[in-house]
């Protein structure tokens, strides 16, 4: 299975490549719309802030082209960044708009009720009953400021308490669309169970 790696300048690229390659994914950077179709499934990395990553998939035409690729129902993961990218937009980049896939805002950790800002380490996160990510409550490794807040809970498939509970991991009812708030390619084994159940979702009708 060929996975791409969009690759909008943020860094954090080399981990999530080597992370699928140890999965037996052949994993390939795109940074244009010429080399995206021909992928059987999307990563969409996640480090740095909401208003530049957008501006540089707008600059790239990569916002449409994430937006079509949703659309035709192919599989996309977004992490840290890259899963609040997927919604309409963040307290970090206001004005911005984010790619729109999910509906919903980003808002910032209350510094008053959190316990540090940014969240960094590692946390639990309760999967929800159905969530085809996994099962088990397990640990992986968060670096955020900012959290998702979906207007549905109907998409939340997991959850994680730091001073607020938040979504770490949400889902679309009946598509492969996913997003992960921490890091799955920094968090060992259960990280990689993890990219490896987002790879058997993905291969479904490909």
């Amino acid at each position: 299975m060929v996975v791409g790696i969009i690759d909008y300048g943020a860094g954090n690229i080399f981990s999530v490549e080597q992370a699928l390659r140890d999965l037996g994914a052949v994993p390939e950077i795109v940074s244009g719309l010429t080399n995206l179709n021909d992928k059987d499934a999307l990563v969409l990395p996640g480090v740095g802030a909401f208003r530049f990553a957008m501006e540089s998939l707008s600059a790239a035409h990569l916002d449409e082209g994430l937006r079509e690729w949703v659309r035709l129902g192919r599989p996309l993961l977004g992490i840290c960044l890259g899963m609040q990218l997927l919604f309409d937009s963040s307290e970090e980049g206001e004005g911005v708009a984010g790619l729109g896939l999910l509906h919903g805002s980003v808002r910032r950790f209350p510094r008053e009720s959190t316990p540090t800002v940014p969240h960094m380490g590692w946390n639990m996160v309760h999967f929800k009953k159905g969530s085809r990510l996994g099962t088990e409550d397990k640990y992986f490794y968060f670096a955020h400021s900012y959290f998702c807040n979906p207007e549905s809970d109907e998409i939340v498939a997991g959850v994680t308490y730091h001073g607020v509970s938040f979504p770490s991991i949400v889902e679309v009812p009946g598509r492969r669309l996913f997003g992960v708030q921490f890091h799955p390619e920094k968090s060992g084994p259960d990280g990689l169970e993890l990219l490896k159940a987002f790879l058997r979702e993905a291969s479904y009708q490909c």
